[in-house]
């Protein structure tokens, strides 16, 4: 690879206009590209075969209506009156109008809804105030009846009195001997009582009759009852639903979609806002928000901090070589890579469902590596030119050597980066597929376009001063040595070293243990977004869970029917209200077949709160969950629904939780791969086992101690205002794993340029404690300014208005920050310097096996000689006679 790459240098530095009119043309053909094939980007996150997708297919099935995502639209005063009924009639109009938009389904208008449930709840109370005067009616009537009863008890009591002195009469007249005589008028008096008894049986059957009517009334008047109290006792359960706050001047409208929310494009979003904005500013008076569901406010890639970071980059370079000409040379370099990577990732977004943070990461990466990767060569061509190269025979070198450690960094990072793709994640393994694109075209450019710039430019890399002392032939003998003699570190600085940083990473990577993650939401957003003032309004005037309300759907034992609807609903809405931190159920359909039922779950906090997520898997965990429809008076004629429910929950905040659930469970497996891919990889450059292993684990502590560097500031909020956090929260769910490709790639390539040196020190013969020495003091100073630039370029986008970057911003550099200065400079050497000749042990039946890499191309020097020339005339380049 190193002579490949030296003879690359060589026609490059030959073949000037050619390497920069060809890579004139990639810029411009990744340019048409994106002009031609660049689709919207998308804030939005999936992964097949979650739970809540499951749920939402299945609701795409059952319950079309329910299945489709829902956008929320926030209206308020701009004065904080109550909404007029002109602005409410018109501003009705303007959301019934959003519903002819190709892609929506309805809209909700919350002053029509806020109606129709006030019409509800007076026809309930109306229904109430009936039953009560039919109770009371009953009552009287009840009483009449006892009256009437009584009254027909009286007389039967007197007839039956009255036949009881008959028959005396005619026991006495049968005594007397006078029953013949007495006979006729007893008959009479029978008769008589007999009619009597017969007029009370036909009053007591017409009383009968009555009850009858009274009780078969009481029945149906008490089915009435029930019904209007299980109506009662459901919108009493939703009651903490409310479109339009207590005062009148806020209402919270919904759009909803034909399809899910993650599968509607922003086109069709960004013609129902428009659609509203239109519609709204002619009303009046009244200011709209949209919830991010709706709104996607694309990141920029440029801004106030990026640009600061880039001038501290600029600034490293210049104090690093020395002039304006080769500080701008990297940048320039990088600059072109990253528009070819960016355009060329962003050509593909019209096929590729892509996210609005893939491109900046790829754009963050090539900028930094970029940079650096130009600047090892660069700094390996300065130095051989001091030393009296000529120019094309030191670019040629320079890119068979520091270009050759530059290949096997990028290759580094690139296959970690593509390594994403194990993790079986899509939108994680694009991201990395981009990112690894980025660094690709970053490599290319290094050892192409950079070598022919510097063929371009001459001795002008270097300073005036170096020049005109390069021309007069006067070069110090020590130049290039070290000042003075070096020596091992003493051991007890050594151990101190160890302890201290080792102590010190342990410390900051405290708070990782108490890592949260999900997606951001609008309570993240710019204090200026649009988004963030719908969530805080709709947080203020309604409750921060209204901003991620859940859908939970319920699969039956037995199917539904209008005379059980009822009753089944609020069964089942009484055992999810009397979940821990719910505050409203209501109903949200049911299916045709009546199998499947919905209900919209309100909980107490936001979509990212802790509570939230602990609810989602509180309400998961209910199924199969027992009902009876008896529990709360049964249905229509006392039909019931018993058996088991399936439970199943959706929504965006189900959704974000399920997705961060499974990159957490992603991330031990792919943190398992770099680790063992970081082993094999630094077996064969450093042909040790103990080297690799150290710089390994000083890879984990970095990592983890980055992690809780973000978890303190981004989840706990210290130093919130310093770092631009007005609303601490979980941590971006995929940074965790893009983390580890990213950061275990750059940790590579610190180690890989200071160990080298060690590895070449102790290889000539160096003691081994020595050569760590040697080996640092090589390398240190390239290592210090390139680990300065990646901080500077990362660091610029921790002040980037999408929370989604800063956060990302802020771990890659904290991340370089303590891999380089802490674990590389100060942990590393001082292990290694314990382990003395022990770090270069390697079996030796895996030293005949593994391929020797020659990072540094210590052959290729040996190939290609310089030999030392005389003076130059004053601006050019000294003629190497035994170059090849």
């Amino acid at each position: 690879m190193a002579e490949l790459l030296y003879r690359l240098g060589r026609f490059a530095s030959r073949r000037v206009k050619t390497v920069i009119a060809a890579w004139v043309v990639v810029l411009a053909i990744a340019g048409v590209g994106y002009a031609f094939g660049a689709g919207t980007l998308s804030d939005s996150f999936s992964i097949p075969g979650t739970p809540t997708q499951e749920v939402t297919d299945h609701l795409a099935d059952e319950l079309p209506d329910a299945a489709g995502g829902a956008g929320t639209v926030v209206l308020s005063t701009d004065d904080g009156s109550e909404f007029t009924a002109d602005q409410e009639e018109a501003l009705g109009d303007v959301l019934t109008g959003v519903t002819g938009i190709d892609g929506v389904e309805d809209s909700v208008d919350p002053f029509a809804t806020e109606a129709d449930r006030q019409e509800q709840a007076d026809e309930l109370a109306d229904g109430a105030q009936q039953i009560a005067d039919g109770r009371d009616k009953i009552a009287d009537g009840r009483e009449q009846l006892d009256a009437g009863q009584q009254q027909v008890d009286d007389a039967r009591a007197e007839l039956e009195a009255g036949q009881e002195q008959l028959d005396a009469a005619r026991d006495q007249a049968e005594a007397a001997g006078q029953a013949a005589y007495a006979a006729p008028g007893l008959d009479v008096q029978q008769e008589q009582l007999d009619a009597g008894l017969a007029q009370l049986d036909d009053q007591q059957d017409v009383l009968d009759d009555k009850a009858a009517e009274l009780a078969d009334g009481a029945a149906e008047l008490e089915e009435q009852a029930t019904q209007l109290e299980q109506g009662q006792e459901l919108l009493e359960l939703s009651s903490g639903i409310r479109l339009v706050s207590d005062d009148g001047s806020t209402a919270v409208a919904t759009v909803m979609f034909t399809d899910d929310m993650m599968a509607v494009d922003q086109e069709t979003k960004d013609a129902v806002i428009g659609a509203i904005e239109d519609g709204v500013a002619g009303v009046g008076g009244v200011h709209v928000d949209f919830g991010s569901d709706i709104a996607q406010e694309t990141p920029s890639v440029v801004g106030p901090g990026e640009v600061v970071g880039l001038v501290v980059a600029a600034v490293v370079l210049v104090i690093m070589l020395g002039t304006f000409i080769g500080a701008g040379l990297p940048l320039l370099t990088a600059l072109i890579g990253v528009g070819v990577a960016a355009m060329g990732a962003l050509a593909f977004s019209g096929v590729v469902e892509m996210s609005s943070v893939t491109p900046v990461l790829g754009l963050m990466l090539g900028l930094a590596v970029g940079i650096d990767y130009a600047l090892f060569i660069v700094n390996r061509h300065r130095q051989q030119l001091k030393e009296g190269y000529e120019v094309r025979e030191s670019v040629a070198l320079a890119n068979g050597t520091s270009g050759n450690a530059v290949v096997f960094a990028g290759a580094t990072v690139v296959i970690a980066l593509l390594a994403l793709n194990v993790t079986g994640i899509p939108f994680l393994g694009l991201m990395g597929t981009v990112g690894a694109a980025s660094v690709a075209v970053a490599v290319l450019v290094a050892v192409t376009l950079t070598p022919a710039l510097l063929s371009a430019i001459g001795l002008r890399i270097l300073s005036r001063k170096e020049r005109a002392r390069l021309a007069s032939g006067d070069r110090p003998a020590d130049a290039g040595r070290p000042a003075k003699p070096l020596a091992p570190m003493r051991t007890p600085a050594a151990v101190g070293r160890v302890v201290l940083g080792v102590a010190l990473l342990g410390v900051v990577a405290i708070p990782a243990l108490d890592l949260r993650t999900n997606l951001p939401d609008g309570s993240s957003a710019p204090e200026d977004s649009t988004s963030y003032a719908a969530y805080t309004t709709v947080a203020d005037e309604f409750g921060a869970g209204v901003n991620g309300p859940l859908l939970v759907v319920a699969d039956v034992p037995d199917a539904v029917t209008p005379d059980t609807e009822v009753a089944t609903q609020l069964a089942l809405a009484q055992q999810l209200a009397a979940q821990d931190d719910v505050v409203a159920v209501a109903p949200a359909g049911v299916s045709a077949d009546g199998w499947t039922l919905a209900f919209q779950v309100v909980p107490v906090g936001g979509p990212t709160s802790e509570s939230t997520e602990q609810l989602v898997h509180t309400l998961r965990g209910l199924s199969p969950m027992p009902i009876d429809t008896a529990s709360v008076g049964g249905g229509v004629d006392g039909a019931s629904v018993s058996g088991d429910v399936e439970i199943g929950v959706a929504g965006a905040a189900s959704g974000n939780i399920d997705i961060s659930e499974k990159l957490a469970d992603a991330l031990p497996l792919y943190l398992g791969v770099v680790i063992g891919l970081s082993l094999i990889i630094l077996v064969v450059v450093f042909r040790s086992i103990l080297v690799p292993v150290i710089a390994t684990l000083g890879f984990v502590l970095s990592y983890f101690a980055a992690l809780g560097g973000v978890v303190a500031i981004y989840q706990w909020g210290w130093l919130a205002g310093v770092f631009g956090v007005h609303s601490p929260g979980p941590i971006l769910n995929f940074l965790p794993t893009i983390l580890v490709g990213i950061l275990f790639g750059l940790a590579m390539d610190y180690m890989l340029f200071l160990g080298s040196g060690m590895r070449e020190a102790y290889a000539h013969g160096a003691p081994a404690r020595l050569a760590v020495v040697q080996g640092f003091r090589a390398g240190r100073s390239v290592v210090t300014a390139a680990a300065i630039i990646m901080i500077s370029v990362f660091g610029g986008f921790v002040f980037a208005e999408d929370a989604m970057i800063r956060s990302i911003g802020f771990a890659l550099a904290f991340g370089v920050l303590v891999d380089a200065f802490v674990v590389r400079m100060l942990v590393v050497p001082a292990l290694m310097h314990l382990l003395g000749d022990a770090a270069w042990w390697l079996p030796r039946w895996l030293d005949r096996i593994l391929p020797n890499v020659d990072v540094e191309g210590a052959a290729l020097e040996r190939r290609h000689p310089h030999a030392d020339t005389g003076a130059a005339e004053p601006g050019e380049a000294p003629v190497a006679t035994g170059a090849r």
